[in-house]
């Protein structure tokens, strides 16, 4: 087993063991979209027009729900400082728990979008279409969120700062994750606008974990 992938099993054991993640987040994902419908009312035509937002919303909301944990949870059992002072690059342990949490909590979200799409009125090739979306986009948010995660580390109650700071991040990928699902849905080809969803996952992936290495080792001096 090579030292990357030993670390992401070690990641995912730590990720899965510190909060029950994928639980709480699912459960507040089937909230949000089981709540929606009833404030829209029961027209159909309108509900699987605006499906793909609700489930691209709910997953976004339970996204930033589990995201406090993703380093604190070290700074807490002192593994952080261990972390800092590895010959590993701080930024590549960064990528690999933040790709550990998501497959913990964002994988989940994208397994649990199909079944969801059936209280929204979508056939299944709509609900494949929005899952294949949430499946390119939900790791763009983790890395997005890495990065907040990172900068209100020290501060207390960081979490609900962290979501303010983290929210308007994660818009263009909300946006071009609906358009790209909404054009699936009304028959067109993902095209340019699942292009940028999954350009906007890859920046993020390679900007977040730079940046919350810088920010972490600045926020440690």
């Amino acid at each position: 087993m090579t030292p990357l992938s030993a670390l992401l099993v070690r990641e995912i054991r730590v990720a899965t063991r510190i909060g029950g993640g994928a639980l709480i987040g699912v459960l507040f994902f089937l909230t949000v979209v089981t709540l929606i419908p009833f404030a829209i009312g029961p027209d159909l035509t309108l509900l699987k027009r605006v499906g793909p937002a609700i489930l691209w919303l709910g997953a976004l909301l339970a996204s930033l729900l589990t995201l406090d944990r993703l380093i604190s949870a070290d700074q807490e059992d002192g593994s952080l400082d261990l972390i800092l002072m590895t010959d590993t690059p701080l930024a590549v342990t960064l990528a690999v728990k933040a790709f550990a949490h998501w497959l913990t909590t964002g994988l989940p979200l994208v397994i649990a979008a199909p079944i969801l799409s059936l209280l929204l009125n979508l056939d299944l090739a709509a609900a494949m279409a929005v899952t294949l979306t949430l499946l390119a986009g939900t790791p763009g948010l983790t890395f997005t969120g890495l990065i907040g995660a990172a900068l209100t580390l020290s501060l207390r109650r960081g979490g609900l700062l962290m979501s303010v700071l983290v929210l308007p991040l994660t818009i263009p990928t909300l946006i071009f994750g609906v358009a790209s699902a909404s054009a699936a849905i009304g028959g067109t080809p993902l095209g340019p606008p699942f292009a940028i969803l999954c350009a906007l996952t890859l920046i993020g992936a390679v900007i977040g974990p730079f940046a919350a290495s810088w920010a972490l080792r600045h926020g440690q001096e």
